[in-house]
């Protein structure tokens, strides 16, 4: 549906679509005090003069807001319809296990817009009608506090649409004073681009061209330009103070400012990074800000830290977690989260499994559920605010093209799959009469409740939600184990990627671990139940053997001095 745009290499599409558009919904919601290790309070978001960075704990949901609930009936999902539907997300109570548990919200863009995906903005300021109304925003941002959740929104401040009026003007103008807002050529310049695509695109209306790293209908807006920056500063804050979110996902980051030949990963990109969070930090503390950088290296990563965005998505521990799933060797993945751990900032990098730009990972593991269990088993033990794509938790397919990767949410065997009392925006994948919410709401042994209490539990646990992660060896090629601690708790996690049990499962803790010792070992939480059959550690406190670990099992043991 974007044009231009699905004629792009799939590299390329994966990496821009996720645009930044406002930053993502991010709902925190605080259930912790009814557990004795829960890594927070109870309580709405919010309190009266008390700044945290709640993002360090919880896990965050993905929202496309036109497929998730439809509230009015025209086919498309709106604001409204995610309001009534907030408390399958998070019912606020921290004593029950009936919701997802996430404390926080992305949502997808919301703004003004001439598509369907919302990352071409024709004004930033203002929730696209489709959706509803700004206030219909300000209501879910109450409503998602009122259950303890946090609301981020997607932010795309990379390009606007060329619909947009201020590119409108400075296209029909040349003494527009929108004119240095974007960046214009009298000939087309011979320039490299970073997937093989067009990024100077003839103008409709004089003989000149005009750049757009992904396409001709997302004209680069021009930093260079100190106006641009100080508008869109403006409109970070008015997102913040006006409309009440909790922080942005920022779409599309290494390309904000160009260097000659060098278009991703400049130094001017950094300085411009760094005052967008110098200016969401001052405007509303306490807010959060990820940025989506899915190219280049963990090395590359690194430079956009310390003091620019709060955390990014960690691709790279993404694709292996999912190949560890895929091929049932886990070496890809202890070699990720290795490299995450020795390069990044504790708790700044968050994980994930697919998003909307990405085949989902149900299709990727070949619509095995028991690997699905064992990628996000991985992925929610993980240390920094994990992300869950919406309809991952009930293995919900698709694949390219893009539309079909966002088809609206399984709710039901009912019409339309319970989205929509209408006719969906896009038709529902065929297996939505079998694979829903409905249908999975009761199964003890479904997807829909492995992540329901994976996500519990790592809410319970000051470890799991905020704790160092220190990487242990296995025994088993199709093993994965580290460690999760604080001050006040220890927890060794077990992962067997692999399509058959292993018996005498030998894990060596790391250094820093074992000299922490000695320990006595607690069985705490497996998935599926019965993964785990009994654990011993050595005398000399520096391994764990596990008795046996099932086919893509998940186990867990609590370290005890």
């Amino acid at each position: 549906m974007r044009g231009k745009e699905q004629d792009l290499p799939f590299a390329m599409r994966t990496s821009r679509l996720t645009l930044a558009r406002r930053l993502v919904v991010v709902v925190s919601a605080c259930f912790a005090a009814a557990c004795a290790n829960s890594a927070v309070s109870t309580g709405v978001v919010g309190a009266p003069g008390v700044v945290t960075q709640w993002w360090r704990d919880g896990v965050c949901y993905e929202v496309f807001v036109r497929s998730f609930a439809d509230a009015d009936g025209d086919g498309i999902g709106d604001l409204r319809g995610l309001t009534a539907r907030l408390d399958y997300i998070n019912d606020g109570n921290p004593a029950s296990s009936a919701s997802l548990g996430a404390k926080c919200i992305w949502l997808m863009p919301i703004d003004k817009s001439m598509s369907y995906h919302g990352y071409d903005v024709t004004d930033y300021y203002h929730v696209d009608p489709h959706y509803g109304s700004d206030e219909d925003f300000r209501k879910l941002v109450q409503e998602a506090h009122r259950r303890g959740i946090h609301v981020i929104v997607d932010f795309v401040p990379n390009h606007s649409s060329s619909e947009h009026p201020f590119f409108q003007s400075a296209l029909h103008d040349p003494a527009s004073p929108y004119r240095s807002w974007y960046r214009w050529s009298s000939v087309k310049p011979e320039q490299p681009s970073t997937w093989g695509q067009e990024v100077w695109h003839k103008s409709p209306v004089r003989d000149e061209y005009y750049y757009g790293l992904f396409w001709g209908g997302m004209p680069d807006l021009n930093y260079e330009t100190p106006a641009v920056l100080q508008e869109m500063q403006k409109v970070a804050a008015d997102w913040l103070k006006d409309m009440h979110a909790d922080g942005f996902r920022f779409d599309a980051i290494p390309y904000l400012v160009e260097d000659g030949n060098q278009l991703a990963h400049t130094r001017g990109t950094h300085d411009v990074l760094r005052q967008f969070g110098n200016t969401v930090r001052s405007e509303a503390p306490g807010s959060f800000t990820i940025g989506e950088m899915s190219d280049g290296s963990a090395q590359v990563l690194a430079t956009y830290y310390p003091d620019q965005l709060d955390a990014y998505f960690a691709f790279g521990v993404a694709g292996a977690t999912v190949e560890a799933a895929r091929t049932g060797n886990a070496a890809s993945f202890n070699q990720a989260i290795q490299e995450a751990n020795a390069t990044f900032p504790a708790g700044r990098w968050s994980s994930f499994l697919t998003n909307h730009d990405q085949p989902r990972v149900m299709t990727v593991l070949g619509g095995d559920a028991a690997k699905a269990r064992v990628a996000a088993s991985a992925m929610l033990m993980l240390p920094g605010l994990p992300f869950v794509y919406y309809g991952e938790e009930i293995g919900m397919v698709g694949a390219k093209p893009d539309e079909t990767i966002r088809t609206p949410m399984q709710w039901s065997a009912d019409s339309n799959g319970g989205f929509s009392s209408g006719t969906a925006w896009e038709s529902l994948q065929p297996d939505w009469i079998a694979k829903n919410v409905a249908t999975q709401d009761h199964d003890r042994g479904s997807l829909l409740n492995h992540y329901r209490r994976l996500i519990h539990f790592r809410n319970a646990h000051s470890a799991l939600s905020g704790g160092t992660l220190d990487i242990a060896t296995t025994s088993d090629a199709a093993g994965a184990a580290f460690v999760r601690s604080t001050s006040d708790e220890t927890i060794l996690i077990a992962l067997n990627f692999g399509d058959h049990a292993v018996d005498r499962f030998g894990i060596a803790l790391s250094s820093a671990v074992a000299g922490s010792g000695p320990y006595r070992i607690e069985p705490l939480h497996a998935d599926p139940e019965g993964s785990c059959m009994g654990g011993m550690i050595s005398a000399d406190g520096k391994s764990v053997t596990v008795d046996s670990i099932a086919a893509h099992g998940f186990c867990s043991f609590r370290l005890n001095h």
